[in-house]
């Protein structure tokens, strides 16, 4: 597979176009960034664990039935995705009380939440990622009802895939966001990435922070926490 020209670049990988009009490329890069680009630091190997840290888990989904955007890896920082239309659609499932949730109503971090909370954000670096609902969705045009009915259910399907997993690990999987798309058939498909950039990941015992929270709240040790979620996981990153 060959690079023809870059589609996107974002704030921690970049997507080039690649001869196979259905084929991407995607690149994770070192970049680490928080509060909408106002924290930026290179973090040595990153792109690397989180290359090989989103194969491992989109390859669990496929293999619990769970249509993924991933293809195969290409080398360490470089994966083969199918292209997808995206939805400019975050979902994101709460299992325990953290970050914004905390700001917003007030309730203290680490609150088990059952059932889980579900909420869509809109994907708008400018606006800041705004909290919307299934009516902004359909009003808008972003997804349709049939569309936004599949993204939740997708959701919460991953959630009880990857909750017993990190479990096993000694791990809380606190919450996550996923993104999807559809491809030529207008089929929904889970794309983008699952890496602890983008979801919370906690020790079970401790309560110790085991994902990008450590960048954001500067406790050091970013990549190596995320090598530890990888080994915890069965996932030996070296």
């Amino acid at each position: 597979m060959r690079k023809v020209s870059e589609l996107y670049r974002g704030k921690a990988k970049t997507v080039f176009v690649t001869e196979d009009a259905n084929k991407l490329i995607l690149e994770f890069r070192d970049d680490t960034s928080a509060f909408d680009g106002e924290k930026i630091e290179q973090l040595s190997r990153k792109g690397e664990v989180n290359n090989k840290f989103n194969n491992f888990i989109m390859q669990t989904l496929e293999n619990k039935g769970i249509k993924t955007q991933l293809e195969s890896l290409i080398d360490d920082t470089q994966s083969v995705v199918k292209k997808l239309n995206m939805i400019p659609v975050e979902c994101v499932i709460r299992n325990y009380a953290a970050g914004s949730l905390c700001k917003r109503l007030g309730v203290e971090e680490g609150l088990a939440l059952s059932p889980p909370t579900f909420e869509f954000f809109l994907k708008n670096d400018a606006l800041h990622d705004p909290m919307i609902n299934e009516s902004h969705c359909a009003s808008f045009g972003w997804a349709t009802p049939e569309q936004i009915s599949q993204m939740k259910s997708l959701t919460f399907a991953v959630n009880e895939v990857l909750s017993p997993i990190f479990e096993a690990g000694g791990m809380l999987l606190v919450d996550f966001k996923l993104e999807f798309g559809t491809d030529e058939n207008g089929d929904i498909i889970l794309g983008d990435e699952f890496t602890p950039d983008g979801c919370r990941l906690w020790d079970k015992e401790t309560k110790k922070k085991l994902d990008k929270d450590r960048f954001r709240q500067g406790l050091g040790s970013v990549v190596e926490s995320y090598i530890e979620v990888a080994a915890r996981i069965g996932l030996d990153i070296g």
